[in-house]
């Protein structure tokens, strides 16, 4: 049996499947999302805050339906929370984005292999990238891909 890669699907991928306002990346998420059954994917509960944060009641819901029969992580754990700061003082992710940090923290505590993004500002970048595999490598973690849908 073919292991099966392990994926950390952030808040901005499910938003994008809904995205009106940017067809492009609605349509690359929606072609994402057909080949999930290749993986074993998974969301944390600061993905499920951050859904339950969604102001239009309709939009929660088809948000949550589709995130629903994904792996559920916790971010509550100190290693996550500790490794989240590291990437924050070593200015990989900035302060105010730590929830950022959060996401490649949960990916990296749990041994996945790869965070799926649409975030550009401060994940899928390499020097973000670079920075994140340096940091992991140096305290004794794995190191993880940080990609954008299209690339799957």
């Amino acid at each position: 049996m073919i292991r099966k890669f392990k994926l950390y699907v952030d808040t901005s991928v499910p938003n994008a499947y809904f995205d009106e306002n940017n067809l492009y990346r609605r349509e690359i998420s929606r072609q994402f999302w057909l080949k999930l059954k290749e993986y074993q994917v998974f969301v944390s509960d600061l993905v499920i805050k951050e859904i339950k944060a969604t102001g239009d009641e309709n939009q929660r819901k088809k948000l949550l339906n589709i995130v629903k029969n994904f792996e559920l992580l916790s971010t509550e754990s100190k290693e996550v929370r500790l490794l989240s700061e590291e990437y924050v003082l070593r200015g990989i992710i900035p302060v105010k984005h730590i929830e950022d940090a959060v996401h490649i923290a949960v990916t990296t505590v749990n041994s996945l292999d790869i965070l799926v993004s649409w975030n550009f500002e401060h994940m899928v970048k390499l020097k973000t990238k670079r920075e994140v595999t340096a940091v992991n490598i140096l305290l004794g973690y794995n190191s993880i891909e940080i990609i954008e849908p299209a690339m799957l």
